[in-house]
């Protein structure tokens, strides 16, 4: 299978490299630093359970796609809008496009049935760029839940996990999600073929709704969060909430709410994507992951008071540390 990897970063660079262990044909597209060091160097892993090195091809043309069986997409959710035009024109006759951001992904509600089927998520996809660009016929979602960090060029430590659960937003078991869930599993990974997979996407989101905006704010990592007694009773409160919107949609989740926290917490010194994201001065992925919550909150008549105030909060501290980056060169000059 001929696997392209877009915005191969940590996540990105971990799938690709076992992937490209495991014999298949991969391609990660990357772009700076990270690019060059894997060009000359391969893709080094780093965990707990050992270490290697893969050499897949690394090119930053995004015309690679074109000739993939399947495009996974690893950038972040809120850079899509961007790339989707220039994506959707390059993507070959028969590439399949995989979801694997966090969050609530723009083709939710696309053959979802009930009320709600083909409702677009303006928190998301606010001009239907995405949509028109990768129709739905393309997509297969994803959610992974393998923890992994860049910790220099070239070198990703896998913090833990290996479920990359896929499946077809109308929940057939296709041949094509068949095919690839098959050469997940020689990657190494558990990749169930699965018929529900928003319970999936649900299931990881009542986490990354609260914590990951916690952790930007408070600069704590999950194991800091969870051992602060007032800060883990407040994400408890967060999840509680998310998985309410999760519920009045007919999602199930396989596990509770105290027992998704506690999943998350006992993970040492893991930095969640958005502290990363502050510490390197990128702004954060809030809408697919808060902002989206809310939307779909308010179109089934959830109150999400929680939720709300620490979106507000985060999105002001997110604001103000953007103008202030964009105001520092010229403080600087002057």
């Amino acid at each position: 299978m001929r696997i392209a990897v877009v915005g191969a970063g940590a996540i990105g660079g971990f799938l690709g490299a076992r992937l490209a262990r495991a014999g298949e044909d991969v391609t990660l597209i990357a772009r700076g630093a990270h690019l060059a060091a894997m060009r000359e160097h391969g893709v080094r892993v780093r965990g707990d359970d050992g270490e290697f090195v893969a050499f897949p091809r690394c090119t930053d043309d995004l015309a690679a796609v074109a000739d993939a069986d399947v495009a996974i997409l690893t950038m972040k959710a809120n850079a899509l809008t961007a790339l989707a035009p220039t994506l959707g024109a390059t993507l070959g006759p028969r590439t399949a496009v995989v979801t694997a951001q966090n969050g609530i992904p723009w083709w939710y509600f696309e053959r979802h049935g009930g009320p709600l089927d083909g409702t677009r998520l303006r928190s998301v996809d606010p001009d239907g760029v995405i949509a028109r660009a990768i129709p739905i016929e393309r997509v297969i979602g994803g959610v992974v839940y393998p923890a992994a960090e860049l910790v220099e060029p070239g070198v990703v430590w896998h913090v833990e996990g290996n479920r990359f659960p896929i499946g077809e937003p109308d929940g057939t078991r296709s041949e094509r999600a068949q095919a690839l869930s098959a050469a997940l599993v020689r990657a190494g990974l558990k990749a169930p073929v699965r018929s529900r997979i928003r319970d999936d996407i649900w299931l990881k989101l009542i986490g990354n709704a609260a914590l990951n905006p916690l952790s930007a704010l408070a600069r704590a990592t999950l194991d800091q969060i969870g051992s602060d007694v007032e800060a883990r009773a407040l994400a408890l409160e967060l999840m509680v909430e998310a998985a309410a919107v999760a519920e009045r949609l007919g999602a199930t989740l396989e596990i509770g709410v105290e027992q998704r926290l506690e999943a998350a917490v006992r993970i040492r010194g893991h930095k969640p994507s958005m502290l990363a994201d502050v510490e390197q001065g990128r702004p954060l992925e809030l809408e697919p992951l808060v902002g989206a919550v809310l939307e779909i909150g308010a179109l089934v008549g959830v109150q999400l008071p929680r939720l709300r105030a620490l979106y507000a909060c985060a999105k002001l501290f997110d604001t103000i540390a953007h103008r202030e980056a964009e105001l520092l060169p010229a403080a600087v000059s002057a």
